[in-house]
């Protein structure tokens, strides 16, 4: 009896399965290497906003830009959708990667090698799960924004910005961020809101003006590199946080300071557990 009926089962799941059809999305295939070149004019309106938006591969951002240049550079990718597209409208201008909706590629490349011209901007950067390198010293940055999922992103401002920066925002996920020379970026607020990781900010340069940072983690190790000449304080809020410091530094209940002359830089730290060290 058992075989008779194990026998009707597949009969009828072989009947049903006649009845229906099962797309199976492909998987995209890489083919030959195109380079794409991005250029765009800088726009007419004073007020400049700069958008670039990345999915998967390598973003490089520079300066270096020609005259009259906001972006000079690159794309070089194997997959059509890949292609960048520009996007421009009352100084608004939008870099962004084609549309791409499947996760079954593995082995693709996607690299774009971006120079900025010197025209004051805000400049927005979205990014997914991608390896990032930006130098953004002698730039003038009105605004800067990052946001990332899981990266591996280095953020440097080796030169000093040449406006003043309202704010500094970087938002990531579970991701490898190191950001030097940020006292160069000449910011007055700066926040910081990351997963799990490891996040090194590095407050070295030229401090104009008192500025604030707000810096927001999960699980994650923190690195805060500030030099020993600057009037600093850094209060630590977390549970199971545990905070070393080079000599030098006082504290008191959870806040830590090290007196230094010139501006003042304030660092909040709220983390659910993991380390923070505070070294020059």
């Amino acid at each position: 009896m058992k075989y008779l009926f194990a026998f009707v089962t597949i009969l009828a799941l072989a009947t049903m399965a006649c009845g229906f059809t099962v797309n199976i999305p492909s998987v995209p295939t890489a083919g030959p290497e195109v380079t794409d070149e991005i250029t765009v004019a800088v726009p007419e309106p004073d007020k400049v906003r700069l958008k670039i938006s990345f999915g998967a591969g390598e973003l490089r951002v520079s300066p270096g830009a020609g005259d009259d240049m906001l972006v000079e550079g690159t794309a070089t990718y194997d997959i059509p959708n890949f292609k960048p597209e520009v996007e421009k409208s009352d100084g608004y201008v939008q870099i962004k990667q084609g549309q791409f909706k499947s996760l079954n590629v593995k082995d693709f490349k996607n690299e774009w090698d971006l120079q900025l011209g010197e025209t004051p901007m805000e400049l927005e950067i979205n990014a997914g799960a991608y390896q990032g390198r930006y130098e953004l010293g002698g730039l003038a940055l009105t605004g800067l924004t990052i946001k990332d999922g899981a990266a591996d992103t280095r953020v440097s401002f080796s030169a000093p910005n040449q406006t003043e920066m309202s704010v500094l925002r970087y938002e990531t996920g579970a991701s490898n961020v190191e950001l030097t020379d940020l006292a160069n970026a000449n910011f007055s607020t700066l926040i910081f809101n990351g997963g799990a990781g490891d996040f090194t900010l590095d407050f070295n340069g030229e401090l104009q003006r008192d500025a604030t940072v707000t810096i927001d983690s999960g699980f994650s190790d923190l690195t805060l590199v500030i030099p020993d000449d600057v009037d600093a304080r850094v209060t630590v809020e977390g549970a199971a946080v545990n905070v070393n410091h080079s000599s030098g530094w006082g504290q008191r209940n959870k806040t830590y300071t090290q007196d230094g002359s010139g501006p003042t830089l304030r660092v909040i730290v709220s983390m659910g557990a993991g380390n923070v060290t505070i070294t020059d």
